[in-house]
Parts: C-alpha cells; sequence; structure tokens
C-alpha cells in the first residue's frame, strides 16, 4: 500500500507560526510515545499565501525535495495536473498580514481557502480529509457553509486548537454523561483557544451538546463589577469556580514582593489585569458558563466545573508547553494523521463550528456596547466521543 500523499495551504510558513509548527512535525517528525514518530504519510505539495522576510518555506523545500511548492491552492493539490492528486490536506490560514473589519477581527482567508479547495474536489470527481486550523471563519455564516459543504460532499472535516489534546495538570476529564451545572475558565484573554477548552469539557455531560441559547461579553470595570455580585444569578459567576481555576495555574503574577496569599485581592486583581473580559453565555439545557480573560495575571488556561452530586469542583489546567517546543501542537498532529489515515475525523467538527460562532456572538457583544445577545443560531446539536483526546503520555 502507497503511503498517503498531503498538501498544505498556508498563510504564512515562518519561524512560531502555526504553519511552522504543524507543517515541521509532518517533515521531519515529532516525539510520541517515548520514541521519535515519523508520520507514515508524505508531505508532497505546498502553497503560502505570503512571503515575510523570515518566509521558511523555501528553505524546507530545499531540504526536504519532495515536497514542492505550487503557486495556486489548486495546482497544490493537484500536483500541477488537472485531478486531485493528495490524499489528505492541511489548511492553515493563521498568521500574516490581513486587515481587520470594524469589529477588530483579523479576515484570515480560512472560507476563501476551504473554497478553491473544494472547487478542485467538485472538479475532480473526488475528496479528501481536510484539517482546518484553529476557528473555521471569522464570520458564523461562512463557517457553517463550511461544515455543511463538507457535509454534502462527504469528507472528513476537521478543525480547532491544539488546547483540548494538549497535557492536563491534573489529568482529569469530564465524566461522559456528568451533569453539569455551571463552569467557569480562566485564560489571558477571551479567545478561541479557551472557548475550546470549556467546549471539549461539557460537551460530554449528559444529553451531549445541545447549542447555546444567549451570550453577554463584558470589558474593562463591568467585569470586576460582575465579580462583586457573587453568583451566576446575580450578574456574576461562582466564586468558588473562580478560584478552583486559579489554584491550577502555575504562572500567577504576583501582586507585590516577598511572601503573600497565593491568590490576588480584587484590588490586587485591578492592578495587574488592565483589560478584564468575560464571557458569560448560557445552553440550551440550562449550562451556564463563564469565560474570564485576566491577561496580566497568567498565561494559561484552566477550567473548573461543578457537578451534581460532587462535593468539590472538577478542575484542571490545560498545560502548554515553553515556546521553543510547543509540544501541544504534537498531540494536534498525531489526531490530524489518524484522521488521514482512517477517512475519519478523530472528534466532531461541531464543537469547532459553535466555538466559531460563540468567538464571533462575544465580539459582537462588545462591539455593540457589552450587549446580551440571544444565540438562536448557535444550536448546535452533537454527541462527543466516547474516549477523551487529551494525550496522556
Amino acid at each position: 500500500m502507497s503511503r498517503p500523499k498531503i498538501a498544505a495551504a498556508v498563510t504564512i510558513y515562518t519561524r512560531y507560526a502555526h504553519a511552522q509548527h504543524i507543517l515541521d512535525r509532518f517533515l521531519e517528525g515529532y516525539g510520541w510515545n517515548s520514541r521519535h514518530h515519523l508520520p507514515p504519510m508524505d508531505l508532497v505539495s505546498l502553497y503560502v499565501d505570503q512571503l515575510p522576510p523570515h518566509d521558511l518555506s523555501r528553505q524546507r523545500a530545499k531540504r526536504f525535495p519532495s515536497m514542492k511548492i505550487y503557486p495556486t491552492i489548486s495546482e497544490a493539490l493537484t500536483r500541477g495536473g488537472e485531478k486531485l492528486a493528495v490524499d489528505g490536506v492541511l489548511l492553515i490560514g493563521e498568521h500574516g498580514n490581513y486587515p481587520q473589519n470594524e469589529k477588530g477581527q483579523t479576515l484570515y482567508p480560512r472560507y476563501e481557502f476551504f473554497q478553491q479547495i473544494v472547487e478542485v474536489y467538485r472538479n475532480s470527481g473526488r475528496t479528501a480529509p481536510v484539517f482546518n486550523d484553529k476557528h473555521l471563519s471569522w464570520k458564523w455564516e461562512l463557517a457553517k457553509e463550511m461544515a455543511e459543504t463538507a457535509k454534502q460532499l462527504g469528507f472528513a472535516f476537521m478543525a480547532g486548537s491544539s488546547l483540548p489534546v494538549t497535557w492536563r495538570l491534573p489529568p482529569v476529564d469530564m465524566p461522559l454523561g456528568a451533569e453539569v451545572q455551571e463552569v467557569v475558565c480562566v485564560g489571558y484573554g477571551c479567545d478561541f483557544h479557551a472557548l475550546e477548552v470549556i467546549q471539549c469539557m461539557v460537551e460530554r455531560r449528559r444529553g451531549g451538546e445541545t447549542g447555546v441559547v444567549a451570550i453577554h461579553a463584558l470589558r474593562g470595570d463591568s467585569v470586576w463589577e460582575a465579580m462583586q455580585a457573587g453568583s451566576w444569578e446575580a450578574g456574576g459567576w461562582d466564586p468558588e469556580l473562580f478560584e478552583a481555576c486559579l489554584c491550577r495555574h502555575h504562572d500567577l503574577v504576583p501582586a507585590r514582593k516577598g511572601f503573600h496569599h497565593i491568590y490576588p485581592s480584587p484590588n490586587q486583581l485591578r492592578s495587574l489585569v488592565k483589560t478584564p473580559e468575560a464571557f458569560r453565555f448560557e445552553y440550551a439545557d440550562g449550562l451556564k458558563v463563564t469565560l474570564l480573560g485576566m491577561g496580566g495575571l497568567t498565561a494559561g488556561r484552566s477550567f473548573t466545573a461543578r457537578l451534581k452530586g460532587r462535593k468539590d469542583p472538577l478542575s484542571t489546567l490545560m498545560y502548554l508547553s515553553p515556546r521553543e517546543v510547543c509540544n501541544f501542537f504534537s498531540p494536534l498532529v498525531n489526531s490530524i494523521e489518524k484522521m488521514f489515515l482512517t477517512g475519519k475525523a478523530t472528534y466532531p467538527v461541531e464543537r469547532t463550528l459553535l466555538t466559531t460562532g460563540l468567538l464571533a456572538a462575544g465580539q459582537d457583544s462588545l462591539w455593540l456596547g457589552q450587549k446580551r445577545l440571544e444565540t438562536p443560531h448557535l444550536a448546535v446539536r452533537y454527541q462527543p466521543t466516547n474516549d477523551s483526546t487529551f494525550w496522556r503520555s
């Protein structure tokens, strides 16, 4: 049996860009299960949209002559021919010099790349699995169309962040079928990664995913006011869950020199976190979730949930290794490999469809003056995989 051939369409290929972390692992391998693992497939073609001064794509092509660079996405997928000539596609539309809209969203061309990939599929009469790095698009309608197109054409489609598959400290998972009452997540921003942290855990609750019915985004003094409220019902969140999140972080910035209480006081929080953010959102089945962006206090992302019948909160930290190695990309690449080999997504693309919509809705809420928004369009329903996919080794 011949080795699968993989194509990649990326925005840029520079050091620390997502393309470098993912493609280098396909080309050079990575540490896995206590040994060096070489993917059982070949990255044979590449399209790069932008070539900044420190571009690595040309240097990589010289080192790995089996990978050829093409001037268009279509030519990368057909390898210069007329029909699809690869068995899997990496779509990495992250980083690069792209415009922003009035809401501050960077208009990365993931949807546009996806459309060019699909055009090749339609012209060829066959398809191949696609992995889309991070969220599907900056716009909900485009993201929904992408997921629907993959379903209509019948190809495996997977997307998302590395956070759901990285190490966890401690290595705990949401029990499948648990009754979850309230959740708090703390990160350095209300970003896509933190939303994926939340979703990969809460999707395992009783009944599976039901979708989100409303979101309210807060920024600045509104966050501190909500924190003083003391409960979800009063307009805030459970302070015990917030503290349970903080106890998992290894990098909390001290508010002053010398010995001090491990957790900052409300006044110290204000001095550390200059622009706090919060997304408060409600699921259709009644679950209440708060995502707190505490940039200046931590660079990590923790998750805490209150479960029915459990006295203490369930909490963990999604661990990210130092930037020089970024080992959390290894389990992500391993999951992508599995999809390319089996033709089936390792975990549901609906997870990322929902987090894509949540991020866009939260940004809309802020843009409209921190207005609470009903989100009937986020009625995304799906069941999780039985086995969790986070890195345990």
